[in-house]
């Protein structure tokens, strides 16, 4: 096989999802309907959090954070993708490429963390109620939220360089929609066994750590709440930490998934992909909101508020104009 420097390497083919073009219509319209209601309801739940103090709580605090990682996360992978569904060259630069990648690292590393430390607070709340306001304070909220962000941006910082050292083939094109480092390897002339050692003494400690955490978190959780002896205070525990399992489940799953498979292309490969990628993101707002009682109500007060204010403006404009009407009159008069 030939060898080519990757500096001669300007552009790879991504080609993962369909090769029919009445296929690639439908689900440029799928996706595009799904981006667009992963802003919407990100940016509600941000915008809610922010303005209703009721939300002002560690839960919520944590909630927003994750809702803007999702954003990030989103827009990191589904514009791209929408842009090759809907144009004949679907190539993507070596740079972008590699930056597509800077970004999953730190956003998917950052969620991991940050849903950890949801079941952390989560367990705080449920386990030890009279001490939660102690335990979870504003400074160690922030702090924690920190340190999910450090971790996210230290895996990128072990992986992405060592991507950057590689030569690739003359080969270029990624049986997948997005750029990930998984995908990288089978394109490459150059040894990658530093490279694969790397990722999975970073990825796998990381992904492990956080996912037992979670588990511990929620095993502990679930023994409180069996204990309860109100059916009503069970009902209302195991619906507040449902949502988060189901956020959980989906992500860790189909990532773990993922980048433990080989990258062949193969349709079980693509679904792994799209659902932490794309359907995870739109998920996390809709489960929280139309699970959270506190949420729904939050949000109906923000309508309310924002329709009132508006409601003011225009009859305060109505008002301004008939007495400029009045005093024209009576000028004229």
């Amino acid at each position: 096989m030939a060898f080519v420097n990757h500096s001669a390497i300007r552009e790879f083919i991504l080609f993962g999802l369909s090769a029919s073009p009445h296929i690639q219509a439908l689900l440029s319209v799928l996706f595009l309907g799904i981006y667009l209601l992963t802003i919407i309801g990100n940016l509600m739940l941000l915008l809610v959090i922010r303005v209703d103090s009721h939300l002002h709580t560690p839960m919520y605090f944590f909630l927003s954070h994750l809702s803007f990682i999702d954003l990030c996360f989103s827009s990191v992978i589904v514009p791209k993708m929408l842009e090759n569904l809907l144009s004949e060259k679907k190539t993507i630069s070596v740079e972008g490429c590699l930056a597509q990648i800077f970004f999953v690292f730190v956003t998917g590393g950052t969620e991991a963390c940050l849903l950890s430390v949801m079941a952390y607070d989560r367990y705080a709340a449920i386990c030890h109620p009279l001490l939660y306001g102690q335990v979870m304070r504003e400074e160690w909220c922030v702090q924690l939220v920190w340190v999910s962000w450090g971790l996210g941006i230290l895996d990128t910082l072990i992986n992405v360089p060592l991507a950057m050292k590689m030569d690739f083939c003359e080969t270029r094109t990624i049986p997948q929609y997005s750029c990930e480092l998984p995908s990288l390897f089978p394109l490459s002339c150059s040894d990658v066994s530093t490279n694969l050692i790397v990722m999975f003494c970073s990825i796998v400690p990381h992904g492990l750590a956080t996912s037992l955490s979670i588990f511990y978190s929620y095993g502990r959780i679930v023994s409180t709440i069996l204990s309860i002896s109100s059916s009503s205070g069970r009902s209302k525990a195991f619906s507040t930490c449902s949502s988060h399992l189901i956020t959980v489940i989906l992500f860790y799953g189909s990532a773990f998934l993922r980048y433990l498979m080989p990258t062949s292309g193969s349709p079980l490969e693509l679904i792994f992909s799209v659902q932490y990628n794309v359907v995870t993101p739109l998920l996390n707002p809709l489960i929280y909101s139309l699970k959270n009682h506190e949420v729904k109500v939050a949000l109906k007060r923000t309508l309310r508020k924002y329709l009132q204010c508006f409601s003011d403006r225009i009859k305060s404009r109505n008002n301004s104009k008939s007495t400029e009407m009045h005093v024209s009159r009576h000028w004229v008069s």
